[in-house]
């Protein structure tokens, strides 16, 4: 049997076609490695609250810095002054633990070290170094707006919110329950860079 190289031209066409590709293949892989996250346990508490379980991702593309993603399981847990929320891996293994109560927002990681700051916006800031209003997913992931200035909201036939521009967010709701979206999605683009985040709820 004789092997025959292809020629450099056919090289480079068929590279071309790999870059069209691979958003493609990487959203396939996000799509798979979402399916296969562990969802953390319930967060217990007293009293009525707001309660969610499902996966996240994330994607950031910082200009002048390599790209980020991450994608794991989450539980939320809001009662209306207290915000609980548990970042676990895909193994299950606990990532992060967030609070947020009125004046103090804290999250500690797995290795007991902890950030401290006002607000939840703050905190991030402070942890990931840039700033990036984040508050406003307390009321997108019960599928209603942010107090303050909202730009083109749009509602689905049963009159529920289905996407709106906030705090420079194009955010995305669908898949509704009867507590809210089974999916939020965040797309933002600005100075720093390009950034993609997806929470996605597990069906009871």
């Amino acid at each position: 049997m004789t092997f025959v190289l292809p020629s450099w031209r056919r090289v480079l066409g068929i590279a071309a076609v790999f870059r069209r590709l691979r958003p493609v293949w990487l959203t396939l892989m996000l799509t798979g490695l979402l399916a296969a996250c562990a969802t953390p346990a319930r967060i217990g508490g007293q009293g009525a609250a707001f309660e969610r379980q499902g996966r996240f991702a994330v994607n950031l593309q910082p200009l002048g810095a390599a790209p980020y993603a991450a994608q794991g399981g989450f539980s939320w847990r809001d009662d209306g002054q207290v915000l609980r929320l548990d970042l676990v891996s895909p193994m299950g293994s606990i990532l992060a633990q967030i609070r947020v109560e009125p004046g103090r927002s804290t999250l500690e990681r797995s290795d007991g070290s902890r950030d401290t700051a006002a607000t939840p916006d703050a905190l991030l800031a402070l942890v990931w170094g840039r700033a990036m209003p984040v508050s406003g997913l307390r009321y997108w992931i019960r599928g209603l707006s942010a107090p303050g200035l909202v730009v083109d909201a749009r509602h689905d036939d049963q009159d529920r919110l289905a996407s709106l521009r906030q705090d420079g967010w194009e955010v995305r709701l669908s898949d509704y329950d009867d507590q809210g979206p089974g999916r939020v999605r965040l797309s933002r683009r600005d100075d720093q860079g390009q950034w993609r985040l997806q929470w996605i709820v597990d069906r009871p």
